[in-house]
């Protein structure tokens, strides 16, 4: 009997073991294959997220040993530039005066001119008419028109003085202290080196009076001398280099080269041509080239200004229907963003020909001209009636205020006007 409960208990004993021993490997696999929970899966040690997280890992900035993000090792976003800075401080009406140039008597201000300046924020000048009392008076009467853009008027960005400084028929300022400058089609009988001093110098004559901006030169092509007097705007005035883009090309980009050599900047006009119509778009309506398509070889002096590094460029105000059928040059996107952005590549100061006196946009109401200029990609419109500079001025507000799209066409080419500024020193 003793001899039977011992064998009954050694049974026992062994089932426990057997079941003991069961519970424990049980425990270890499960051990082995689950997940592992712990505060180590939150905080990887790795240096970098794992190859299937698009997520950046959190760090302690008190934990040395816990590597930084990825977002902390980007830099602080660059502080704004005194151009974004200024632009900032500007209300939307001063933000809209840097887009425009308004015309002011070369001889001395009117009441037109003054009132675009000191009531409505315009911040740039056009030197207009003619006047021939030298580098002294002239000079005195661009300080005192200037003395009206500075200050809380324009958050001390000074403006861009311009002229026309073409030479021949087209030179507004003369007198003693200013060269005799000859006709483009004369200029273009020097070899380009000998036209680049000389435009040195004329750039030096204009920057001694405070002029920062020439609207020249003319890169217009006349196909050739016969038809020259029939080429009302350019070549019945002696405007062209030359009658072949080449020549162009060459004596154009010596004088603006000597513009810039002389601290001033040039304005190559008239894009993408005027020198195959036959009227003037200052004096008539419906100006047409029939002829000129958008990778025209004519084009080819642009291109190479721009290639070159010219800061302004000028838009005719013709119209070009095998480019834009439906609107002006001006006015046309196509013309104006596609073509001298795109095309181009142009970076610089896109500038309108006269958008106010010119016969050739009349049939556009006055108000709409500075909208419709730069909602096709321009950047300043000028207008040299400063009689009707309110109305050019009054639409361009009104449309920003109404339309965000057109506020922040607005935003972007004050900034760049007043990116041009900075780089010129006509900040405070």
């Amino acid at each position: 009997m003793t001899a039977l409960k011992d064998k009954r208990w050694w049974i026992g004993a062994l089932g426990l073991v057997v079941v003991a021993l069961v519970v424990f490997f049980t425990l270890q696999f499960f051990r082995n294959n689950a997940p592992q929970i712990s505060p180590a899966s939150t905080a990887p040690a790795q240096t970098g997220p794992p190859a299937t997280s698009t997520a950046p890992r959190s760090s302690s900035p008190g934990n040395a040993s816990v590597p930084p993000t990825q977002a902390s090792l980007a830099p602080a976003p660059p502080a704004p530039s005194l151009a974004e800075a200024k632009l900032a401080a500007m209300t939307l009406e001063q933000r809209v005066g840097q887009t425009l140039m308004v015309s002011s008597p070369v001889t001395g201000a009117d009441a037109d001119s003054l009132y675009a300046l000191d009531t409505l924020y315009v911040g740039n000048i056009f030197m207009a008419g003619r006047s021939a009392a030298g580098q002294a008076e002239i000079g005195a009467e661009v300080a005192a028109i200037t003395g009206h853009v500075s200050g809380s008027r324009t958050e001390g960005a000074r403006p861009f003085v311009a002229t026309d400084q073409e030479g021949g028929f087209v030179q507004i300022m003369r007198g003693p202290g200013f060269a005799q400058i000859p006709q483009a089609i004369e200029q273009g009988q020097l070899s380009p080196a000998e036209l680049l001093r000389e435009a040195t110098v004329w750039g030096q004559e204009l920057a001694a009076v405070g002029v920062t901006v020439n609207l020249a030169p003319v890169l217009d092509t006349v196909p050739s001398a016969e038809f020259a007097p029939l080429n009302a705007p350019i070549g019945t005035f002696g405007r062209e280099f030359g009658y072949t883009p080449a020549a162009v090309s060459s004596h154009g980009l010596a004088f603006a080269q000597g513009m810039m050599d002389a601290g001033v900047e040039p304005t190559v006009k008239h894009f993408p041509g005027l020198g195959r119509v036959t009227e003037n778009t200052d004096v008539s309506a419906g100006v047409t080239d029939g002829i000129t398509v958008r990778n025209d070889t004519y084009v080819a002096p642009f291109r190479d200004a721009v290639n070159a590094g010219v800061p302004w460029l000028m838009i005719s105000n013709a119209s070009y229907p095998r480019i834009d059928p439906n609107n002006m040059a001006p006015f046309s996107r196509i013309i104006v963003h596609d073509m001298v952005r795109g095309d181009l590549g142009f970076k610089g100061v896109i500038i309108s020909d006269d958008i106010c006196n010119a016969v050739q946009v009349s049939s556009v109401p006055v108000s709409q001209r500075g909208v419709l200029f730069l909602e096709a990609g321009g950047t300043m419109a000028l207008c040299t009636n400063q009689g009707l500079m309110p109305q050019i001025y009054a639409g361009m507000v009104d449309a920003a205020r109404t339309d965000p799209a057109f506020a922040a066409t607005i935003d972007a080419a004050a900034l760049l006007i007043l990116q041009q500024k900075q780089a010129k020193g006509l900040i405070d």
